[in-house]
Formats: structure tokens, sequence, C-alpha cells
């Protein structure tokens, strides 16, 4: 199914963006974990809506409601269920979307998969808002791995042609990406925030959006996690990030730019450092075979401009079956990296709590 992702921990997100409610079921979480409501709560707000100019301005709180699974804040075994209830939509501004597909948008192929059926209000559940119940979901994982001495941070690597400093991923300065993941505008280098700012307002302006990138980096986990082929860490982590919506790539360590190299440059050469056998650079990325190597876990998410832009459009209508001209209502981001990051960090954690 489209909704649920994990082997041993089951992660199955529910809802559209402009239904009732939307949700998560969690099944397979240890019993007996208590859980951190106000660093659940600090962490979804870093996705929330609304929250400042280069996001869209609908409002939501997301504050979850937990109907099962808890017992005084700590699992109980069962099955953990939260919800979200929608308290800003409106819907009428996509009345015409459902005779008029949004380019790059999935009103198209929904419209072949679903006959017509499928719920085009703010993209239904192929809309960004369903990464609220999966942040839910691996706001939780989060804490679980801190537990294990297992941290995840993320930064936004790129705006357009605009970059962040890249982090160590040998030996990362765990106080700056701690520093860094809790400003309102995540970046290691402000002053290419700033120009990073620029750079989407300047897209907004135009009515206009753009994208960019999110470096993800894991510390803490031992060698030996994941499984060869198709279980692999990359594969797992892989599967979860593309159930972001917008995502159009992923590379591990140095990714693409490996190709650039001699294999002599891009070994990751090994050393003892008091018995622990460790490499003298990661571009790897922290995976080798599918499994961990002791290193830190790296990698890169490639998230395309915001497709739902003011700008008037070349599209089709299904009923007339004419090209014919849109113009796209609603509230949208200019650019979704921002609200992305900590998506990005709730899918790894999810993926390697499930290998764990």
């Amino acid at each position: 199914m489209s909704s649920i992702f994990g082997n041993k921990i089951k992660v199955s997100i529910f809802g559209q963006s402009h239904s009732q409610a939307i949700g998560v079921t969690i099944d397979g979480l240890p019993a007996g974990i208590k859980i951190d409501f106000d660093e659940l709560q600090a962490f979804l707000s870093r996705r929330a809506p609304g929250n400042n100019e280069f996001s869209t301005p609908r409002k939501e709180a997301d504050m979850p409601e937990f109907v099962s699974g808890l017992v005084d804040k700590t699992t109980c075994g069962a099955p953990l269920t939260a919800l979200i209830f929608n308290k800003n939509q409106n819907s009428s501004d996509y009345k015409n979307i459902m005779d008029i597909p949004r380019p790059s948008h999935a009103d198209y192929t929904a419209q072949v998969k679903f006959g017509g059926f499928q719920d085009v209000a703010g993209g239904g559940h192929f809309s960004g808002r369903l990464t609220a119940p999966l942040c839910i979901a691996g706001g939780i994982a989060k804490q679980i791995l801190k537990q294990q001495g297992i941290e995840v941070f993320s930064h936004i690597s790129s705006i357009k042609d605009v970059k962040d400093d890249e982090i160590d991923k040998v030996n990362p300065d765990l106080a700056l990406l701690t520093k860094t993941v809790n400003k309102p505008f995540p970046v290691i280098n402000d002053i290419q925030g700033e120009k990073m700012k620029e750079t989407i307002i300047l897209a907004k302006n135009n009515l206009d959006s753009v994208g960019g990138t999110v470096e993800c980096i894991v510390t803490g986990v031992n060698a030996g996690i994941g499984e060869p082929n198709f279980d692999g860490l990359e594969n797992r982590i892989s599967s979860i990030i593309f159930g972001i919506p917008a995502v159009k790539g992923i590379e591990f360590g140095n990714g693409f730019d490996s190709t650039l190299l001699y294999g002599s440059e891009n070994n990751d050469e090994y050393y003892y450092d008091n018995e622990k056998i460790v490499t003298k650079t990661n571009n790897c990325g922290g995976i080798l075979g599918g499994i961990s190597n002791g290193m830190p876990i790296s990698f890169k998410v490639a998230f395309k401009p915001t497709p739902s832009i003011a700008k008037e459009q070349n599209s089709v209508s299904f009923k007339d079956k004419k090209n014919t001209k849109l113009v796209v209502k609603g509230r949208h981001d200019p650019c979704i990296v921002l609200r992305a990051v900590p998506c990005v960090e709730a899918a790894a954690a999810i993926a390697i709590l499930d290998l764990i």
C-alpha cells in the first residue's frame, strides 16, 4: 500500500489536505517509551505552515491529538494513532482543478488513476500537508534514537543556485548542527541564508517559485545496520524520502560528484582510532553494500520548485478536450525547502529506527 512504510516499525499515514483530519498510525513501537510532547511539538512547529513570508499563509497549529497507544504519555505496546484536525481549509480555491490540471502537479495522474473521484482540494492525499503526520512519527523516532546516542540533523543546503556551507561528513560539529536546526531559517552560513531569502522573495514577487536541496547527517549509528541488496540502508532511506512530495533526487556521500573523481580520490581509507576502525574521508556517506560502516550517514535531497505558481500557464480541459489557460488560486509556498528540512529528518529517523 502507498500509505504504509516499514518492516518492524510500520507507519501508516492517512487523510487529505482539506479533510476533517489527517493522521498517522505507528505499529511496532516498543512499550515503555516516554514521549516528550514539548519536544515533539517544537519539532512539528518547524514544519507547520504560516509562520513566515517564505511559506504558505495557510495557518495551522498542527497540534496532534493522540487517540491510542499511550498511557501517561508512555507507549503501551498497542498501535499508536495521532490525529491533526485541519482548521484553515479553503476548498473553493480548487474548484477549477477538477477540470484543468495544474502543470507538474499530480492532478492529471490522479485523474487517470482514480477516474475523477479523487479529492482535488489542496492536492488531496498527494499534498505536502501529509508531511505533518510523517513528522509526528519521525519526531517520536528521533526521540527514541537519541536515547540510543543517535542524532539526526538537517539544514538547507541550497536554494536555487545559492549554496550553504557543507557539513563536515567525518567529524560533524554537533553543537553547530544543534544551533543550525533550531534557527528560523536553518543554514550554517547566515550570510548565504540572507541571499537565499532574497532569492525566494524575488521569485514570490514574480509570481514564481524556486527549489533547492536539504543536506542531512545522522551521527551515532554503529557499523552493521542495514541489509544487502533490496533492504539496504540507502534503499530504505530513499524509499521513505520519496514519500515527501516534490522530492526529485537523493544522493549519498559524494553522490554524483564521485563520478568526477578517480577511485584513488573517492575511496575512503581505513585506520584505527583507539581500537575503532574509521575512515579518513566519508565520500560513501557512511554506507557500504547497503550497511552502515560506523561513520556519519550523509545524504542530500533535491526538491523541485513549488509547481503551484500564480503565473498564467498552459493546460488542458478534461471536459472540453481543448487546450486552455490556467491561473492557480489558493495559498502556496514560494519555496517548500524551508519546511521540508524537518520532513527529511523525520523520514531518515523512521527508516533507521525500523532497521535497528
